[in-house]
This record gives structure tokens, sequence and C-alpha cells, in this order.
């Protein structure tokens, strides 16, 4: 008989949804990866597809790292899955530019299991988040500042390429949840010594910040977050529709410029025309981590002033005012004209 971990797993992510595609598994090692694969291994009973797993070692921790390493091999091989497994280059923490080491480092990850990903030919590529790590993220973000999207937290499934989706299936569960199933299954798994580490930003939220917010707060915190969360969730989902209605009749293409017609807009609120603006960066896939409100803001000013500009933006993103039009254009596309429009 399955077990309640597993019944829930399948409830939140039914196996015939995934079991005759391609799935890899981003496996740590530790408990919540551990339980992921261990719960989706159980309930893979059939159909034509392979689960496969993802391992990155970070090497920031000398041999731990490379235990963790051998650990994942070793349990992929009981289990007759197969392990692929990535490095970290030699100099990564001396090129973070500037970052801390935990971006640094998770934008190395994600390189790896989109790159991964994409040569296994995988239609998912999914994650042991956990209701745990969504609060953390959710009290981050509000920490940092951020808008409704944001406050929504982690998406259960965002695309991660042309052709894989990243899914966060354990998203609805709690940590002790799973350790209660590895407990069960009396599957060890391996402990990260760094996460105790109140230097970083995560485990400081974790061990410190959270338990004094429910000490001294609210008992509740955590599920105040989560609710929190959801609400987020509900209005950006109507956000986004909006937002996709607006780019269906203001955004042109021209090349790699893209154009954004500001009579269009009539009279949208600043805060929908900053979304759409959002919209676009993101469609291009241009950097959006030292973008902040106060250059939306300028961006959206410019859009709807419809007076001639021109500005250039983090990540080397041109931004002029012409024909009552914002064109937006990357740095190599900048000193050639944005030309007429194909709308």
């Amino acid at each position: 008989m399955p077990v309640d971990l597993e019944i829930r797993l399948a409830d939140a992510w039914p196996p015939e949804q995934w079991q005759d595609v391609t799935v890899l598994l981003a496996v740590s090692g530790g408990t919540d990866s551990v339980a992921l694969l261990r719960a989706m291994k159980a309930l893979k009973t059939g159909g034509a597809g392979r689960l496969l797993v993802a391992h990155f070692n970070h090497a920031l921790r000398a041999e731990e790292s490379d235990a963790d390493e051998a650990f994942v091999e070793r349990l992929c091989h009981r289990l007759d899955v197969p392990c692929h497994v990535g490095h970290a280059p030699p100099n990564m923490s001396a090129d973070s530019g500037g970052e801390g080491i935990e971006a640094v480092a998770r934008r190395a990850r994600y390189d790896f299991l989109r790159k991964t990903a994409a040569r296994v030919g995988a239609r998912y590529l999914a994650t042991g988040h956990t209701a745990d790590d969504q609060v953390e993220t959710i009290l981050h973000h509000i920490l940092r500042g951020t808008g409704i999207a944001g406050l929504a937290g982690m998406a259960r499934s965002r695309p991660l390429g042309e052709a894989t989706t990243l899914i966060r299936p354990l998203l609805g569960l709690r940590r002790a949840e799973l350790i209660g199933y590895l407990n069960q299954l009396q599957q060890p798994y391996r402990v990260d010594s760094s996460n105790t580490n109140t230097r970083f930003t995560r485990n400081w939220l974790r061990c410190e910040l959270l338990p004094l917010l429910a000490e001294h707060c609210n008992p509740t915190i955590d599920e105040a977050l989560l609710r929190l969360g959801t609400l987020a969730g509900e209005v950006q989902a109507v956000v986004d529709r909006l937002v996709h209605d607006m780019a269906d009749r203001s955004v042109v293409r021209h090349g790699a410029a893209t154009g954004i017609h500001a009579p269009t807009l009539g009279a949208e609120p600043p805060y929908l025309v900053r979304e759409l603006l959002l919209h676009v960066w993101r469609q291009n896939g241009w950097p959006l981590q030292a973008m902040g409100y106060a250059e939306w803001d300028q961006l959206a000013e410019m859009l709807l002033s419809g007076r001639p500009n021109k500005r250039m933006f983090p990540g080397g993103v041109l931004a002029e005012c012409a024909d009552d039009a914002l064109w937006l254009r990357p740095r190599e596309e900048n000193g050639r004209g944005h030309g007429s429009s194909d709308r």
C-alpha cells in the first residue's frame, strides 16, 4: 500500500500526466529531493517515459560536497535510475561579481539543470521545493521589496526551456512530512552543514527571523505567509490576463527591437503598464536583477508621456520614445534604426 506522502504527491501531480514522458529530478541528497525521488520512483509503475536524476556538485563544502555526490549516485544505482552529475567551475565564487555566493551558485545549478533537461529531452524538471521553502521565499521577497508577483512566492510550474517545464510537486507539503516519510522507509539522506550558517540570508530567515516572528508576533506565521502567497497568486493571475490582452493590442516587433504603442493603452493604470513592461522584458530574456521599482516607473513614464526621449537601462537595454511608441532593443542592436513596425 502506498504511504500517505505518495498518495498526496499523486493527488498533486497525477502519474498519468508524466508517466509517458521523460522527467528529470533535481536531487541534492537532502531531505526534500530524496523524498521526491523515492516517492516518484514508487509512483512510476507504468508508462513509456523515463525517470532520470540530475545532481549538481557546487564544490562549496569540499569533501562534504563530494560525499553528497557519491550518496546520490549510490542511491540512484540502487533504485536503477540514471544519474547525471554536473560540477561547478573552480572559479565560481571568485567570479561572483559582487553577487552573493547563493545567487551565483543558484544560477550555475539552474544552468546545468536547463542544459541537462534539454540534452536528455526532459518534458519536466521536478524540484523538491516544499511549503517551508515557499514561506522563506515570500518573507525574503517582503524584506527585499516586492510587488504582487513576489508576494505569490514560487510558482508551482514555469517554462524552463523551449520544451521543458519546471515543476515543484511538493510545494503543498511541509518538510516535517517528508522527514516522516523517509523515516518510514528507513531511507537516509544528507544534511548540509552550511544550512545552519546564518551568514546566508535564507538560513538567517529560517533559523532566526521566523522563530522570532512566531514567538513575538504570530505563532502561525508560516500559515499566514502561505495564505498571503495564495491570495497574491490569485490576484497576479488576474493581472496576467489583463497584461496579455494589453500586449496583444500594443506590442509589435521589428527584428530584435520591441515596440509598445502608447495610444493603444488608453487610460490603463500605471501598475498595469509597469506589468506590461515586465512582461516584455521577460519575453525577450533580458536581465531583471538590476531592474527595481524606480526603473520600471521611469520606463512607464517614458511610454505614457509620448515625448521624444532615450535612455539606457540595466542589462544594456536601450529605451527610445519615437512615433508614439516606446522602442526597446538590446545592446547589440543599439545604433540601428527601429524602422517601421510590422503591426
